[in-house]
């Protein structure tokens, strides 16, 4: 059955990139209603954003959701992924700025106020989006592929020159509560050399030491160091969870990204959407159910702090 939250959320923090201070606010919606941004410091405008692939307006940065009227929503990928990794299918997003908060550049914070609050069955079934032949795209170096399978599997791999990230590869099934497990900990992460650049041009203002990790050749300086030997990959599969949740609908599919990052992936949802052979939707069944992320999780699958 679809899914939203029991009751309303509320965060704050900054903004990575504005660093402006920021609420939002995880706010219940009806069954069918999907997943809205609601810029609620505007009037005299639409002030509606839908987490929609078609609107996204790509940066390399960050996942940018834009309405009709230009009304915008940036970094939404961790808040994404942390409601499909719990199961919400339904919710209205109000937020007091431009961008969405970065917390501790993660997406267990809204993991665990979502699974602290609870969810509510909305007796509606959940459909999904079953994927019924390959889609690939490339942008240089990088690629990502949708195939057919009966979970949505990821396999990702990323090659950074600094010996603090280097070579890295996971692979794994999202299904039930793995995301929670497995990757929702996992933080946003840079080169001092990408920090340096950022700011020049007045970006990352908000970015710390204590919501990023930040590596200079084979160190990391942010404190306390990693908390996964691979936070780096497990990190940039939280970024394409969040931004698959944009397709609308949970995947049944094997999502597989080398070197992939937003814009890849957005790249992808569109050529998937392109080809209405390569996909269909389906109302799940109880056994297509129980393979969905976030399925039966609870507050014990949350990652102890470090």
């Amino acid at each position: 059955m679809q899914h939203t939250v029991k009751a309303p959320i509320r965060f704050e923090g900054v903004g990575l990139h504005s660093g402006a201070p920021v609420t939002l606010t995880i706010q219940p919606a009806s069954a069918e209603h999907g997943i809205w941004f609601r810029r609620i410091d505007l009037d005299g405008t639409d002030t509606m954003v839908p987490a929609r692939w078609d609107a996204v307006k790509q940066s390399p940065l960050c996942t940018r959701l834009v309405n009709a009227a230009g009304v915008e929503v940036s970094t939404v990928e961790h808040v994404m992924a942390a409601l499909i990794g719990c199961g919400v299918h339904n919710a209205l997003i109000d937020v007091t700025g431009p961008e969405v908060p970065i917390l501790d550049g993660s997406a267990v914070p809204f993991v665990r106020a979502i699974l602290a609050r609870g969810l509510r069955n909305q007796r509606v079934p959940v459909r999904a989006i079953e994927i019924l032949e390959v889609v690939e795209v490339r942008r240089g170096d990088a690629w990502a592929r949708l195939s057919p399978a009966d979970t949505l599997r990821m396999d990702f791999h990323i090659e950074f020159s600094d010996a603090a990230i280097g070579r890295q590869d996971k692979s794994m099934t999202l299904s039930n509560g793995a995301f929670v497990r497995e990757l929702s900990d996992s933080r946003t992460f840079c080169r001092q050399s990408d920090v340096d650049a950022m700011r020049a041009q007045g970006l990352a203002l908000g970015g710390t030491l204590d919501n990023a990790v930040v590596v200079d050749g084979d160190m990391v300086l942010s404190p306390g160091g990693l908390r996964h030997r691979d936070e780096a990959v497990r990190h940039k599969m939280l970024d394409a969870m969040g931004d698959l949740a944009l397709a609308g609908a949970p995947i049944l599919g094997h999502y597989e990204g080398h070197r992939a990052g937003h814009a890849v992936t957005n790249d992808l949802l569109r050529a998937l959407f392109a080809q209405p052979q390569a996909f269909r939707m389906v109302t799940c069944d109880g056994a297509q159910t129980a393979r969905l992320p976030g399925v039966g999780v609870t507050h014990r699958e949350i990652p102890a702090p470090v």
